[in-house]
């Protein structure tokens, strides 16, 4: 069900905002991919997924909670976790009370992927997005997007 919105055109102070926030959103993706494969060997989409997986320490986290958290569906998720299992970076289990519940957990080998590729990414996130500003702005950028973010989450 769409709901109805009254049309509106965004004004030019509005635009001013909207077109260098759009194109920043598409392009950075692009640029931290571009970086971890050929200096990492892995594409953002994999270590994003290995960061989340990280994150939870030793626990394994089932697939509809990681592909909420990647924001994948699970159809992408899956092909994305066969590659990540087939170089051995993931482990997929069945869950111990729930034989027909995933969950995914970081391997060995997967933290040290994680180790060697976090450098190059941190190097991006530092040139490309928290260098130029000042510590103001990136207080800023982080509220604005802390006040922006859950709408985003609740519109999926």
């Amino acid at each position: 069900m769409s709901m109805e919105r009254p049309e509106r055109r965004l004004e030019d102070a509005e635009m001013q905002t909207w077109l260098p926030t759009i194109r920043f959103v598409q392009l950075l993706p692009q640029v931290l991919d571009r970086a971890l494969k050929s200096e990492a060997g892995i594409n953002h989409a994999h270590y994003a997924i290995l960061v989340m997986l990280a994150g939870q320490d030793a626990d394994p986290i089932p697939m509809s909670e990681l592909a909420r958290m990647a924001s994948l569906s699970r159809s992408r998720l899956s092909h994305a976790l066969d590659s990540l299992e087939e170089r051995g970076w993931v482990r997929r289990t069945s869950c111990g009370s729930d034989k027909r519940t995933l969950t995914a957990r970081l391997t060995d080998a997967g933290r040290e992927v994680l180790r060697a590729a976090a450098p190059v990414h941190v190097a991006q996130i530092r040139e490309l997005v928290l260098d130029p500003l000042s510590a103001e702005e990136r207080a800023q950028l982080g509220a604005i997007l802390s006040t922006l973010l859950p709408g985003v989450e609740e519109a999926l």
